[in-house]
């Protein structure tokens, strides 16, 4: 595979085109941002570890049947990926109450929902990512009616096997960002990363809500530790998968 020129340079990964048309190269980054980029910095090792990481997770989602645009990782920050047009929409599914939930709701820090909670958000930062509704995303033509009932579909399902992977790690699912896109054939498949970077985890060993915090909250509300924490996500991650095999 010959890697040929930038496609997209976004916040954590930059993609390049390859001589193959329906295969892209994902290089994840060890820049950080927060707060709709106004907050910047770098996380040593971040690139390396969320790339470990979502390629760990999306090989998981694959053997229970989801589709994802995962083909390989060729080296440690890469991921080699199916060409796919993106579904400008975040998809963020919600097990407890936990940033935006609670300054928007009031809801306490902490509190579990009964069932979870599917939002989807714009993605344009210039207008900070809002928060629609489906008539909005209807109105705005930013997907069909079938295709956010598949993704809000999918979501759910991947909540259910993302949930039952992190207690295998003593992690604790708060939230997390999901990105679709659809593929050559039209299909609706999961793209993007899962990582300490997309998901909100809380080490399910810890009570102190500073200490449990195991993901991307370190560095925006200024935690500290932060590489130290990715570094332990991996390290249970590495360790679920060898149990798994």
């Amino acid at each position: 595979m010959s890697v040929n020129s930038k496609l997209y340079e976004g916040k954590a990964k930059i993609l390049y085109t390859t001589d193959n048309p329906e295969i892209l190269l994902a290089d994840f980054k060890d820049d950080a941002t927060a707060f709709n980029a106004q907050k910047r910095g770098s996380i040593v090792g971040k690139g390396i570890i969320n790339c470990s990481i979502s390629s760990h997770l999306f090989q998981h989602l694959e053997a229970q049947g989801i589709k994802t645009h995962y083909i390989d990782s060729p080296a440690a920050n890469q991921m080699r990926v199916k060409a796919v047009k993106i579904v400008p929409v975040e998809v963020v599914v919600r097990n407890i109450a936990a940033g935006s939930l609670c300054q928007q709701t009031g809801l306490p820090l902490g509190t579990v929902l009964k069932q979870p909670l599917v939002e989807f958000y714009y993605k344009n930062d210039e207008l900070g990512d809002p928060l629609l509704t489906r008539d909005r995303l209807q109105l705005m033509e930013l997907a069909t009616e079938e295709q956010v009932a598949t993704i809000t579909n999918l979501a759910l399902q991947i909540n259910k096997y993302l949930q039952g992977f992190w207690q295998q790690c003593g992690i604790t699912l708060v939230d997390f960002k999901l990105e679709f896109g659809l593929d050559s054939q039209y299909e609706v498949i999961l793209a993007d990363e899962i990582s300490p970077d997309t998901c909100r985890l809380w080490d399910a060993t810890v009570d102190d809500p500073n200490l449990r915090v195991m993901d991307k909250d370190r560095f925006r509300r200024d935690l500290g530790n932060v590489e130290n924490a990715y570094q332990e996500v991996l390290q249970r991650v590495l360790k679920a998968v060898e149990s798994n095999k």
